[in-house]
């Protein structure tokens, strides 16, 4: 039999003191830790400032019945899951209904003792189930931050000294013995890149990443990228241009940020382009936003791909190396603008990456702003 431990809290709504008393006594040999209340608001209340395991709702209730109730609770992003039970004696179609704004499960008017028992300890057991998924999740996530952080110290000192034998710092060095440190030098800023990658994701989703915006003018911002790009294009004899307005273009936003998601679509694009050209386009749409697209003549990208390309961990069949975190770290940068990035691609034709932003409406003074 399953045995509850540590006292579920199990919030009953109904505005029938009668029902309350029902329930309770039916409960009252499960150990739970019952709270009752007879009307919807204070239920939100109480379930915005206390965290619960089940919530017993009745549906038909005078001011805000249960399924208003169940959307405010699954429309809350500060609300953690909790499993809701509606409690009704409607038909079928009203079921159908609170099942698909959000409740877990349902039981019908007159209760039955077995049948109430039996649903709450299911969706107990489903609760401790997402509660210690999802604590896994985190711990994981925050193993690999610690991990991550912690090779980023050797890294940087293996980075500094083989510049420094690079230099000749300890005698002169053959040609062969350079081109050896040269791959060394390469593979290590390549590790030294997927643990800052993995570290800048954590943080972003994590909430931990704090933005500095202020007026930002993105031509320049594209011309600084294209500027400094431009040596690894012609290594591989590719075009890199800009279609770029003649005045300026303002964004609100974190210029760093911004330059680091052109830098990667660029770098990304000279990466797996073997002739032809890439194109940086900013466009304004309208006097509320402004496009930017990233256009090369490249490998393309399977349409398959393209539907998990900006996941994290993800990244195309042709993708050779990286660590699959650039698209969606700047997926991540791009929604806290209130921006979005989309793509199209054929094979053996080339990929388009177009960002829509918001333009800067009137001049600001530069701040803070955290991820949220």
């Amino acid at each position: 039999m399953f045995s509850l431990s540590n006292r579920d809290r199990v919030l009953v709504v109904d505005d029938s003191p009668d029902n309350l008393l029902l329930i309770q006594s039916i409960l009252e040999d499960e150990d739970l830790d019952l709270v009752t209340v007879n009307n919807g608001q204070k239920a939100l209340e109480l379930v915005a400032q206390q965290p619960f395991h089940l919530i017993l709702l009745d549906v038909m209730m005078p001011h805000m019945d249960g399924f208003e109730i169940t959307r405010h609770i699954r429309n809350d992003p500060d609300i953690p899951y909790i499993p809701i039970l509606l409690i009704t004696a409607h038909a079928q179609p009203s079921v159908a209904l609170g099942l698909d704004i959000g409740a877990d499960d349902f039981i019908r008017k007159p209760v039955e003792i077995d049948e109430l028992i039996a649903r709450v300890r299911s969706l107990l057991r489903f609760k401790h189930t997402v509660d210690e998924k999802n604590m896994i999740v985190r711990q994981r996530e925050d193993f690999a931050s610690r991990l991550t952080h912690d090779m980023r110290t050797p890294l940087i000192a293996a980075d500094r000294m083989l510049n420094l034998l690079l230099q000749g710092a300890l005698g002169e060095l053959s040609e062969a013995m350079q081109e050896v440190l040269r791959t060394m030098s390469r593979s290590n800023a390549n590790l030294l890149e997927m643990v800052n990658n993995i570290l800048e994701v954590y943080r972003y989703e994590s909430e931990r990443k704090t933005f500095y915006f202020s007026r930002v003018d993105l031509k320049t911002v594209i011309t600084n990228v294209l500027e400094e790009l431009r040596p690894l294009a012609q290594e591989k004899q590719l075009q890199l241009q800009g279609e770029l307005p003649e005045v300026s273009v303002w964004l609100e936003g974190d210029r760093l940020a911004m330059h680091r998601v052109l830098v990667n679509l660029v770098s990304n694009a000279i990466k797996f382009t073997d002739q032809g050209h890439i194109t940086v386009k900013l466009t304004p749409v309208d006097q509320e936003q402004v496009q930017i697209q990233v256009i090369d003549t490249g490998s393309g990208i399977s349409p398959e791909d393209q539907l998990e390309i900006f996941e994290r961990f993800r990244q195309g069949k042709h993708y050779n190396g990286g660590s699959g975190l650039g698209l969606h770290l700047s997926k991540l940068i791009l929604e806290a603008h209130q921006g979005q990035i989309s793509l199209t691609s054929r094979l053996q034709e080339g990929s388009t990456f177009t960002i829509t932003l918001p333009l800067s409406q009137t001049p600001a003074q530069s701040e803070e702003k955290k991820v949220v």
